[in-house]
């Protein structure tokens, strides 16, 4: 019934290096893991034990988790109602733009998405050239393998321009249909005890990973006990700081895109409710990049410069983490580049480090794009030829870009291929036409 010993350690690893770039004081605490005996209750005590660490004291980041402290370290400049109006009319028509968007940025980066690999421009330059795709101007062929790209992502097949024939099943995807359920069901108060049955009824342990794999494992134990007085789990708000490693990478900013759809023109709203979404897994970084990307979003419907869009974004994002800093110096390096390619170049010099899912160099990229973009598909190709998550980013980009450039600026050869056809990892979800789809996601602002 539970996870053996050897994969609850194995999961708190990377729990002590989640934290070690938390800042957390965590010297000696591999050591005493690897002398803890296969016992569920050291195991458990060990995990409370890591929850409740210190930050060193060198640390110079405030980094608070609870809204109301995020928005005191938050700018007090920024906007606390809506930016610009809409009509309805136009709001939906961006809306499903923004949408259909991000499904072409999604499925033409998820051939090339490999986290082993970590692509990168120069990678994926060096494949397209081989085959006479550079610039990157359609959905990755098949040749690239040839070409030298030999680790496609094991969807390649069905996701490469010769045999697109529908919307492959994506996570993505999945988790901006599932922002969607959440608030057409459940409206903008949505809960953590809704969101958990959501995912229950929805989401599938082999659809998921990272924090999400591992908050669902916890939603399928605590659902065991249903009908018991104590049910749900009154420890829920817990889940997140125990055997949860990596709730600082991307997982939960690939589920904003929903919320900055149903907030156009008002960033303050849409990061308000990425932020009770992604803080059901994710922590700090994990939230703020969250925020981030639902804000640039609802912005982008609205705002006409590209580098307005982040730095109006920035201000829903604590001014002393992390994620703040990286941005800022991310806006300031792209507003003085010559092209994206050497936006790219500046990003990638100084924040290489943080590979696929790590959100702080997949940011700046997003920057990039934006700012370069002269339509919604060249901006896609863009942001995909610049590697890392392509899907998830490409994704990401495409519902920025679709929500900056409007209805009109995404050429009908992106949806072709798709023969109005999408097909989701979400059970019980049984929606396949694209265009329906597309249709409700237009009708988020009005809800």
């Amino acid at each position: 019934m539970f996870p053996h010993p050897s994969i609850l350690k194995s999961r708190l690893k990377g729990v002590i290096s989640s934290l070690r770039a938390q800042g957390y004081a965590v010297d000696g605490m591999h050591d005493a893991l690897n002398r803890l005996p296969s016992s569920y209750d050291a195991l458990d005590e060990f995990a409370h034990r890591l929850a409740d660490l210190p930050l060193r004291d060198d640390w110079p980041y405030v980094e608070p988790e609870e809204w109301e402290d995020i928005l005191k370290e938050c700018d007090p400049e920024r906007p606390t109602s809506a930016i610009g109006v809409l009509s309805s009319q136009d709001a939906a028509a961006r809306v499903e733009t923004a949408f259909l968007s991000s499904v072409c940025g999604c499925i033409l980066g998820k051939p090339v998405e490999n986290g082993a690999v970590n692509p990168t421009l120069p990678t994926l330059r060096a494949a397209l050239e081989a085959h006479g795709d550079w610039p990157l101007k359609d959905y990755i062929s098949e040749a690239v393998r040839v070409a030298g790209c030999d680790t496609l992502h094991e969807d390649a097949w069905h996701t490469c321009r010769e045999n697109i024939h529908y919307v492959a099943p994506d996570d993505d995807l999945n988790y901006t249909i599932l922002g969607m359920l959440n608030l057409e069901t459940n409206g903008r108060d949505f809960t953590w005890q809704q969101m958990r049955g959501l995912w229950l009824k929805h989401l599938s342990a082999s659809m998921t990973w990272g924090p999400e794999r591992g908050i669902l494992a916890h939603c399928i134990l605590d659902h065991l006990g249903e009908g018991t007085p104590d049910y749900p789990s009154p420890d829920q708000r817990e889940w997140v700081r125990i055997f949860n490693p990596g709730d600082e990478m991307c997982g939960a900013l690939i589920r904003a895109d929903a919320y900055g759809y149903a907030c156009p023109g008002d960033p303050a709203q849409a990061a308000k409710l990425a932020w009770r979404d992604a803080s059901f897994t994710h922590r700090r970084t994990g939230v703020y990049g969250t925020m981030f990307a639902a804000a640039a979003i609802a912005t982008a419907f609205v705002e006409r410069d590209p580098l307005r869009v982040f730095s109006t974004a920035a201000q829903f994002v604590p001014r002393r983490s992390r994620f703040y800093q990286i941005v800022s110096d991310s806006l300031h390096e792209i507003s003085v580049a010559r092209d994206w390619q050497d936006g790219y170049a500046r990003i990638h010099g100084k924040y290489k480090q943080y590979t696929h899912c790590h959100i702080y160099q997949e940011c700046g990229t997003l920057v990039n794009t934006l700012r370069f973009a002269e339509s919604i598909d060249d901006g896609f190709c863009k942001q995909v030829s610049q590697g890392n998550d392509t899907d998830s980013f490409g994704a990401t980009s495409g519902s920025i870009l679709g929500a900056f450039f409007g209805p009109g600026h995404l050429g009908q050869r992106w949806l072709a291929p798709f023969h109005d056809e999408i097909r989701t990892g979400l059970n019980l979800f049984y929606e396949r036409s694209l265009s329906a789809l597309a249709s409700r996601m237009a009708s988020l602002p009005s809800l």
